[in-house]
């Protein structure tokens, strides 16, 4: 007997499925499903929050200096004409970032071997490129879903079925994080 629901797709298909489910659930923070399914991605979704929970702490903030490019009222680049040439402006800016640890750099480029990336677009905007803007999902698990769960061993999600399916009779569950 196989270690895992084979949910009638071929492995290819079934990764890429529980993947996207996992990601919206991560993202949202709950999704509609069926209990097959549901009960795949629980398996998928609890092993990253665990992940995110054992490595949060695990990072040292660090002061760098950066160059960053001048802007004017609009966002534009301030050019300046140096020898016949027209130049960028740059300031020298310091900032401080979080430097991850080895594991938790490791634990992050796990997440995102399932994460798939997600952009999200303004309302107002909808369909355009302009104002979109990419969400860092393993920041958001280590950052905002982890610490949640400091105190919690496991069962990070819940499934709460939902009833029948009009279409084929499919029992429709509501897998959230708890």
């Amino acid at each position: 007997m196989a270690g895992y629901r084979k949910l009638g797709r071929t492995a290819s298909q079934r990764k890429a499925l529980l993947r996207n489910q996992v990601t919206n659930l991560l993202y949202h923070g709950k999704i509609v499903t069926t209990e097959a399914k549901a009960k795949e991605i629980r398996k998928i979704a609890e092993g990253l929050i665990a992940m995110a929970v054992k490595e949060m702490d695990n990072f040292e903030t660090v002061t760098v200096k950066a160059k960053v490019a001048r802007k004017d009222k609009d966002g534009k680049r301030i050019k300046e004409v140096v020898d016949g040439k027209k130049k960028t402006v740059y300031d020298e800016v310091e900032k401080t970032i979080k430097k991850d640890s080895p594991s938790r750099l490791h634990a992050r480029r796990q997440m995102l071997q399932i994460l798939y990336p997600v952009t999200e677009v303004p309302t107002a905007a909808a369909g355009k490129k302009k104002n979109t803007k990419k969400v860092d999902l393993p920041a958001k698990l280590f950052d905002e879903i982890a610490p949640k769960y400091v105190n919690r061993k496991g069962g990070y999600t819940r499934i709460v079925k939902i009833g029948q399916r009009k279409g084929d009779g499919a029992m429709e569950v509501l897998i959230e994080l708890v």
